[in-house]
């Protein structure tokens, strides 16, 4: 099949022919019609993540169509069209067992633990637990943004912070995350603040709800408390970053909510806990979504109160994807990019 690779950290991203992945028992081939383009994956290819091993294939939110399906697999069978969480679960554990495969200990994610989606072809291993029947009215396109940034909001919204309507939310990042954060929580009744180095960014957060856009510079605590009666009910960190998980952190009200979603290469900052314990914040992680949780998202979906096709804003091919990744670090966000493996 083709795909991109990297053989070294940092390194060159090409178009290669590599082979074609097998079928685990428990497991399946999904046939890739769409994967977007993630900055996970940029920081698997920096070497932020001692679980990816060279050389790598990246690649980790997809749709497609299951190809093949291995030994045991009892739900799935050819031709079913799908997507997957980027983190799947073993299906053993006792998290796994109780719905929260998001957590599981030994779970694998494409791109990082074994070859991801960046290609014609991606494994999914307990397929029976990780994969997930796509509604019709879903396009590929829009499918590819439901496996990492979109249900990783929209799990961080709902169930992390359990967002309330009419509460505030300060959202730092307008990039696939952020955006698609804004976007929930205002279909959600809550009312975002999006936060941003690139004006072409809050641009696209006040058409998906942003009730308030602030440039980072601008977002000072005393700004967002002027605005909100005292600071953000919640705020959501989806950059990862020392300075923006701090400024999150300080435009919260007290008892506010902190949810971290931006990954923190290097173990991440020092907490301002003196302002966590006198304020009594309550600081979440969260980590994707498992695919047992996939049914509140994709009913927002069809009701037509989100819109995660709005987010797609461009498609490429795989030369110009080897090209984007090692820039996504630094790019700005217009949307999310959407790689199609059968283009060059």
């Amino acid at each position: 099949m083709r795909a991109l690779l990297y053989d070294t950290f940092a390194g060159p991203v090409r178009v290669a022919e590599v082979a074609d992945p097998v079928a685990p028992d428990g497991g399946a081939i999904v046939r890739v019609a769409a994967s977007g383009l993630c900055r996970s994956d940029w920081h698997a290819w920096a070497g932020h993540d001692d679980s990816v091993h060279l050389p790598q294939v990246p690649g980790h939110e997809f749709a497609g169509v299951v190809e093949s399906v291995g030994a045991g697999v009892e739900r799935w069978r050819p031709g079913d069209r799908v997507t997957a969480p980027f983190v799947n679960g073993c299906g053993r554990c006792e998290w796994c067992r109780s719905g929260q495969a998001q957590v599981c200990p030994d779970q694998t994610q494409p791109g990082f633990t074994h070859w991801g989606s960046h290609a014609e072809l991606v494994a999914v291993r307990a397929a029976d637990l990780n994969l997930v029947a796509l509604p019709d009215d879903i396009d590929d396109a829009a499918a590819a943004s439901l496996g990492c940034r979109f249900a990783t909001a929209y799990r961080a919204v709902t169930a992390r912070a359990r967002i309330r309507p009419g509460e505030w939310i300060a959202v730092y990042g307008a990039g696939g995350v952020g955006l698609s954060a804004v976007m929930i929580a205002a279909a959600l009744g809550a009312r975002p603040i999006a936060v941003d180095r690139s004006p072409a960014a809050l641009d696209l957060a006040r058409a998906f709800g942003a009730e308030h856009t602030l440039e980072a510079d601008d977002a000072t605590p005393s700004a967002i408390a002027a605005l909100t009666g005292g600071g953000a009910h919640v705020s959501v960190d989806a950059v990862g970053s020392p300075a923006t998980a701090g400024a999150a952190l300080h435009s919260l009200r007290r008892r506010g909510r902190h949810v971290q979603i931006g990954l923190l290469p290097g173990g991440g900052p020092v907490l301002p806990l003196d302002r966590v314990i006198g304020w009594e914040l309550d600081v979440l992680g969260s980590h994707g979504m498992a695919a047992a949780d996939y049914a509140g998202m994709l009913d927002l979906v069809a009701s037509g109160a989100v819109s995660p096709r709005a987010l797609v804003g461009s498609h490429v091919g795989l030369a110009e994807a080897a090209l984007l990744l090692p820039a996504a670090a630094s790019a700005p966000p217009v949307g999310i990019a959407v790689l199609d493996p059968t283009r060059d």
